[in-house]
C-alpha cells in the first residue's frame, strides 16, 4: 500500500474513532440532564386527589374493567370487591358509556347477604378516553322515608274510613227512625262518640305531621314538670273517675326539662290516657318523677291489662293495636305512643317501656333536664336539644 493510500485510510479511522467519542459524550450528556421518560400513572394525580374527598362512592374503571381506584365508601357500599365492580348492572352501564362516551345514570338495588338491599344512584361518565368514572350515593334512606310516608297516608285513609262510615251509617239511621225518640237518642249518642274519635284521628295526625321531621327547637323554654304532670292527669280526669281509677302523682318535686311545654304535655297526657284505657276498673294509675344524671324521668305506672312480650317492639308503630277489638271500644286512634315517640326525638330524649301481659305496664318519658341556677334570659342563647335518631317509623300500644 503506497503512502497516500496510508495517510486516507489512517484519516478515516481517525474521524470514525473521533465521531464515536463525540457521540459517546452526547449520549453521556442527555442521560444527565435529561432522566428517562416515567409512564403516566393509571389515575392522574390531581383527579385521585379530588376522588378522594367526594362524598360520594366515587370507582375509576380502565378499558379493562378492572377498578383502578375506589373510594372508602364505594368499598362499604359493596360497589367493589378487590378489582372488580360487583354489580353486573354497573359493569354494563360503564360499558356503554366506554362505547359511546354518553353520561348516563340509574339507580340500582343491591342486595345483601347480610342486612335489607340498599338503593343506589349511580352516575356513570367517560374520564378521558381510557377511563370511566362511577359515582354513587346510598338513597335507602329516602326510599324508607318514601316508603313511611305513602304507608302512612294509606293507613289514614283507612282510618279515617271508619268513623266516616259509622257517622254516615247513624245519620240514616236516625233518619229511618224519626217517629221513636228513644231510638233517635241513641243513634245521636253513637254520633257524637264517632265524631269525637274522628275530632281525636285528625288532631292527632296533625300533631303527628308536625313532629315527622324531628327537627330542633328554635326557641325550647323552660318547662316545671309538676305543672305539666297536673294537666296530663286533668286531661283523663273524665276517664278515670268514670272507671272508678284513682290517678296519683309522686315522686321528686320541682324538676325543670327544656322544650316545648304543649308538645311534651301532650306526650305525656297520651301516656297517662292510655294507662286509663287499659287498665282495670277500680284500680291506681301512678305518675312519678325523678332526676338522675341529667335526666328527668316522667313514668307512667299502670295495673292493666300488659303488653305481649312479642309485641312490645312494635306498640309505637303508627296506628298500632295490641288489642284492636278493645281499642275501638274505648275509641283509641293508635297515634298516642307514636307522637310520644316523637316528642322524645325532638327534645333529645328517649321514651322506655316495661310490661308483663296481664300485671301492667310502664312507660318511662326521660328528656334532658334544665340547668340548675339559670333563669329565662340565660336560656335565649342556650342550644336547642338536638333530636335523637328515631326509629323509621314509631307508633303505639294503644290511646
Amino acid at each position: 500500500m503506497d503512502p497516500t493510500t496510508q495517510a486516507f485510510v489512517a484519516a478515516i479511522i481517525g474521524a470514525g474513532v473521533a465521531g464515536g467519542a463525540v457521540l459517546a459524550w452526547a449520549l453521556s450528556d442527555r442521560q444527565q440532564h435529561h432522566p428517562p421518560a416515567v409512564d403516566e400513572p393509571a389515575v392522574p394525580a390531581p383527579v385521585a386527589a379530588v376522588l378522594s374527598v367526594l362524598r360520594s362512592s366515587a370507582v375509576v374503571v380502565d378499558d379493562s374493567d378492572v377498578v383502578l381506584k375506589a373510594s372508602a365508601p364505594a368499598y362499604a357500599m359493596g360497589l367493589v370487591r378487590g378489582t372488580s365492580l360487583v354489580s353486573d348492572q354497573l359493569a354494563a352501564l360503564v360499558s356503554e358509556v366506554r362505547r359511546d362516551g354518553q353520561i348516563r345514570e340509574t339507580e340500582l338495588v343491591m342486595t345483601r347477604r347480610l342486612g335489607p338491599s340498599r338503593h343506589v344512584s349511580v352516575r356513570v361518565a367517560p374520564l378521558g378516553s381510557r377511563l370511566v368514572l362511577a359515582l354513587a350515593e346510598d338513597r335507602t334512606r329516602e326510599r324508607r322515608l318514601e316508603s313511611i310516608r305513602r304507608d302512612f297516608v294509606a293507613n289514614v285513609s283507612h282510618e279515617l274510613k271508619t268513623p266516616v262510615g259509622a257517622i254516615r251509617l247513624l245519620a240514616d239511621a236516625v233518619h229511618d227512625a224519626a217517629d221513636d225518640p228513644e231510638a233517635v237518642k241513641r243513634f245521636s249518642e253513637r254520633m257524637v262518640t264517632e265524631s269525637e274519635r274522628l275530632t281525636r284521628l285528625v288532631q292527632q295526625v296533625i300533631e303527628l305531621s308536625r313532629l315527622q321531621g324531628d327537627q330542633p327547637l328554635d326557641s325550647p323554654l323552660r318547662i316545671q314538670v309538676d305543672d305539666l304532670v297536673k294537666i296530663a292527669i286533668d286531661t283523663s280526669a273524665i276517664d278515670a273517675a268514670a272507671k272508678g281509677i284513682s290517678v296519683v302523682s309522686g315522686g321528686v318535686g320541682s324538676l325543670q326539662i327544656l322544650g316545648n311545654e304543649e308538645q311534651v304535655t301532650t306526650a305525656v297526657a297520651n301516656l297517662v290516657a292510655n294507662a286509663v284505657h287499659y287498665s282495670d276498673p277500680d284500680s291506681t294509675v301512678l305518675v312519678s318523677t325523678k332526676a338522675d344524671d341529667g335526666v328527668v324521668e316522667i313514668s307512667v305506672v299502670d295495673q292493666g291489662i300488659g303488653i305481649p312480650s312479642d309485641e312490645i317492639d312494635r306498640i309505637f308503630e303508627r296506628f298500632y293495636r295490641v288489642d284492636p277489638a278493645r281499642h275501638r271500644s274505648t275509641g283509641g286512634t293508635g297515634l298516642g305512643l307514636s307522637i310520644v315517640k316523637h316528642v322524645a326525638a325532638t327534645h333529645g330524649g328517649e321514651v322506655r317501656v316495661w310490661s308483663v301481659e296481664g300485671q301492667g305496664s310502664t312507660f318511662t318519658l326521660a328528656l334532658p333536664q334544665a340547668p340548675v341556677g339559670h333563669d329565662e334570659s340565660d336560656l335565649a342563647g342556650a342550644p336547642a336539644p338536638r333530636p335523637a335518631v328515631p326509629s323509621p317509623a314509631p307508633q303505639e300500644k294503644s290511646s
